[in-house]
């Protein structure tokens, strides 16, 4: 059975799909922030995360007829967004995303590093900022937007192990930076 708020904006996708430029505006007013917000912490430039919030809308928009409703529209749309930002992190090369010299199992953390440390949620936000894409990538998207190792390996490319082993050295870069703040 479907839960019936999967499709609360069924209306508003119905009246897109015949045209009405209203509900294009409509849906665009209801997801625009929760969207960039998404596109920032992956590119972490809000000029760039304004264009991937530009470019997922129009495709989104281009490919409305291809959504099947099996998810919610907002999940649908973030996953559009999230493959927009990781093309933009590839298409910039700045640092490569996968770190050439180990693809091996990372190793499980046996205990939370942060715990007990005295930093505040801006203080990790601006840190992670100043990770490398890869890394800030990989962290972004399974802390803060609730993906698994095997969603972030299908969404980057790469596989299950390589995730884990990403997000364990994120966290380290994180705290190391933290630690060099204090």
């Amino acid at each position: 059975m479907q839960a019936p708020d999967t499709h609360i904006h069924q209306d508003l996708i119905q009246r897109c799909l015949q045209g009405d430029r209203q509900a294009y505006y409509k849906l665009y007013q209801l997801y625009k922030k929760g969207m960039y917000n998404v596109g920032f912490r992956i590119v972490n430039n809000p000029e760039e995360a304004e264009d991937v919030l530009q470019e997922a809308f129009i495709s989104a928009f281009r490919n409305l007829e291809h959504y099947r409703g099996e998810s919610s529209f907002g999940s649908w749309l973030k996953q559009i967004v999230v493959n927009k930002a990781i093309n933009l992190l590839k298409k910039r090369k700045m640092e490569r995303i996968l770190d050439d010299e180990q693809f091996d199992v990372a190793e499980e953390s046996k205990a939370d590093e942060f715990e007990g440390y005295p930093f505040s949620v801006e203080k990790v936000k601006q840190a992670m900022m100043m990770l490398p894409d890869g890394y800030r990538a990989v962290i972004s998207l399974y802390l803060l937007e609730g993906y698994d190792h095997g969603e972030i390996a299908e969404i980057l490319g790469i596989s299950e192990s390589t995730s884990k082993s990403q997000f364990n050295r994120s966290k380290k870069k994180l705290k190391e930076i933290l630690e060099n703040a204090l």
